[in-house]
């Protein structure tokens, strides 16, 4: 073939000649279409090399095979998605996320459960890591030393296909996670390079002494400094320095060797294959390395996404990929696509700055840095979409940057430090409880774990009785949950927020765990609590019911699509944020107090944003008149609309 043109010899060749002509015409179209996205960041990674048409030869048989290989179901899916492009940016969306094994015991067993993610209106399942991981220590499932295999603790990867096809008949779509930047030494491809096949130890980032690894240390931040100092890791039986981000465990993969990509490429259609339909690519800022930078968010790291995207959509247009990136907003806004990437990269990515605006604005009880920093956030691509959430799995980086906290009289580093006095109980007057994890000395830099409830007051409420303090932990927790609701995209609950789990102390009686106070706020699902749901008196019915009645009013709010993005405003009120969806599909003004008193946001600030009219709040029905202002109890949010009749609707 050439790089510019699909070679018509592909199409006459196994596996396509078993299918039927119009499934290979389907397929020549798909190439057709996808394969200058493709090409083009294939170019920009190995363009130089003089084997380059044979590897582009290599991956569109990959493709060819994923796309023969698809089952009939999940063909007839990517007809449905590609019919509805826009499906994951509907306002009925709402994702959970939950370990396997954590909340119903194994894959099997989630079956029995799904009548209760249908209760609280789930449409997107994320399973936490659940790919074989190696044995022991394994950061949480992300050391993977088997793609093709499920953890077998969990299941197989036979229950995994037969479970994606029972979520898909219940309206849920299934994510998963793919490590993408390294695997576990155990890994087959490992095991091979320690054995001394060079071939596959250019699947890695070897090296025969610490020249290079010193040279890159200048510039390489530390992720774990706390278990995991340094970025390489030294082993005697085969002489290397072996490149290991994260833990001396998880090795680096080498990305500048185009069979890499063939390979995840390949696994990324397997598990398409199996019925997933979103995949979260784990760590993707860190896939290339430049010698003299942080090796994060490199040019080249978009375009392994792009290639992804593009390759995959050739086989399983169905699926849809999901950037793992935990960066700051300028570096973040790119894996959802930028210039010639624009809609050819990721179409979800998470906010994590959102989720860190939140807990930041619910300790200072002012919303002037979130407003800012939202403001200055560049808009995402029309065919992308956000997920928000209040907690995952992971710990809270305090991603504010110095630049915003700068434009509201605030000191980056001074707003970090007193953001995690605050949640470790550190700061006078809190009501968090959360745990420092991973403090940075040479840094400054102390994240965060804790669960949404701990951190919002309501175990410390509970231990000491005060049911004044509980009642406005509840409305903190549905407070920030209202507003990933109402921003956009994908809304994610994580298990046990939806009851107010709290922070669980058990994993320190597992030396597999008890060094990572991340599994403080990974407890497992307490059904018992669950059945507490229905007594609404009661915080776990006072949360359920809160969320599922927000979820009903959003499914009932065309302006909340995804591609209706807010814009942050001011309210003339710095404890009320202020969010406008303004848009063909209708207008929105959201107002959020960030208080535990009533605040008033004025009525000629209402009328300058074109709210100066008779509203209606459209999460309680209730009339409101915006002339005199708008008064919002103690951490209340309204959704207001122009009421029917008046003069803007």
């Amino acid at each position: 073939m050439t790089t510019d043109s699909l070679d018509t010899d592909l199409l006459n060749t196994d596996p396509l000649t078993n299918l039927h002509p119009l499934e290979r015409q389907i397929f020549q179209t798909r190439v057709d279409l996808y394969w200058p996205d493709a090409l083009r960041p294939l170019r920009l990674l190995y363009g130089d090399r003089p084997d380059f048409d044979a590897w582009c030869d290599r991956l569109l048989a990959i493709v060819a095979h994923g796309y023969a290989d698809r089952p009939v179901e999940l063909r007839l899916l990517d007809l449905r998605r590609q019919s509805q492009p826009d499906w994951f940016q509907q306002p009925t969306m709402l994702g959970y996320v939950c370990y396997a094994d954590r909340f119903a015991g194994s894959l099997r067993g989630i079956d029995e459960h799904i009548s209760y993610l249908n209760e609280l209106g789930v449409t997107y399942l994320h399973l936490m890591p659940l790919l074989k991981p190696r044995p022991g220590a394994n950061d949480g499932g992300y050391a993977v030393m088997d793609y093709r295999q499920v953890n077998p603790a969990l299941g197989t990867m036979t229950d995994l296909a037969g479970l994606a096809a029972q979520l898909r008949q219940n309206g849920i779509s299934l994510c998963i996670d793919l490590v993408c930047n390294h695997t576990a030494k155990e890994h087959e491809w490992a095991r091979r390079a320690a054995a001394g096949e060079t071939v596959y130890q250019d699947y890695y980032l070897m090296y025969p002494d610490r020249t290079l690894p010193d040279a890159y240390e200048q510039t390489l931040p530390e992720v774990f400094p706390d278990f995991a100092p340094g970025n390489f890791t030294y082993y005697e039986a085969f002489d290397r320095w072996v490149w290991t981000t994260f833990n001396e465990y998880q090795w680096d993969l080498n990305y500048t060797n185009p069979a890499v990509l063939a390979e995840m490429l390949d696994i990324i259609l397997y598990l398409a294959n199996q019925g997933v339909e979103i995949l979260r690519l784990d760590a993707v800022a860190f896939m290339w390395k430049r010698l003299g930078t942080d090796c994060q968010n490199q040019p080249e790291a978009h375009a392994i996404l792009q290639a992804f995207r593009a390759l995959s959509r050739m086989a399983a247009p169905g699926l849809i990929l999901k950037a793992e990136a935990i960066v700051s907003p300028p570096q973040l806004i790119p894996y959802l696509g930028r210039g010639e990437g624009t809609n050819k990269e990721c179409e979800l990515a998470y906010h994590n700055v959102l989720m860190v605006l939140l807990w930041s604005s619910l300790a200072e009880r002012r919303v002037v840095l979130m407003t800012r920093a939202l403001q200055n956030m560049p808009p995402i691509p029309s065919g992308a979409a956000w997920v928000t959430y209040v907690r995952c799995h992971d710990d809270i980086g305090w991603a504010v940057t110095d630049e915003d906290a700068a434009e509201v009289g605030l000191s980056g580093f001074g707003h970090r430090a007193f953001l995690s006095d605050f949640y470790s109980g550190g700061f006078a007057g809190s009501f968090a409880r959360g745990g420092t994890f991973q403090h940075n000395p040479r840094t400054g830099d102390r994240r965060i774990s804790g669960s949404c409830a701990s951190l919002a007051g309501l175990e410390a409420s509970l231990e000491r009785q005060d049911a004044a303090a509980a009642e406005l932990a509840l409305r903190r927790i549905l407070l920030i949950h209202n507003l990933i609701f109402a921003f956009g995209g994908i809304p994610l609950l994580y298990m046990g927020d939806e009851l107010g789990l709290l922070n669980d102390p058990s994993y320190l009686d597992d030396p597999n765990l008890a060094d990572d106070n991340r599994w403080m706020h990974r407890p497992r699902m307490d059904w018992a609590k669950a059945e507490e749901r229905r007594d609404w008196w009661s915080p776990a019915g006072r949360l359920f019911r809160g969320l599922t009645d927000l979820l009903a009013a959003r499914r009932e709010m065309p302006a909340f699509h995804a591609q209706a993005q807010p814009q942050a405003v001011w309210t003339h009120n710095e404890a009320v944020l202020g969010l406008l969806r303004d848009s063909p599909r209708g207008r929105v003004l959201v107002l959020a107090n960030f208080s535990e008193g009533p605040q008033t946001v004025p009525g000629y600030r209402l009328y300058e944003l074109g709210f100066g009219m008779r509203l209606v709040d459209r999460l309680t029905g209730r009339a409101v008149d915006s002339a005199p202002g708008i008064t919002l109890r103690s951490y209340e949010a309204l959704w207001l609309m122009p009421e029917a009749g008046s003069r803007e609707e």
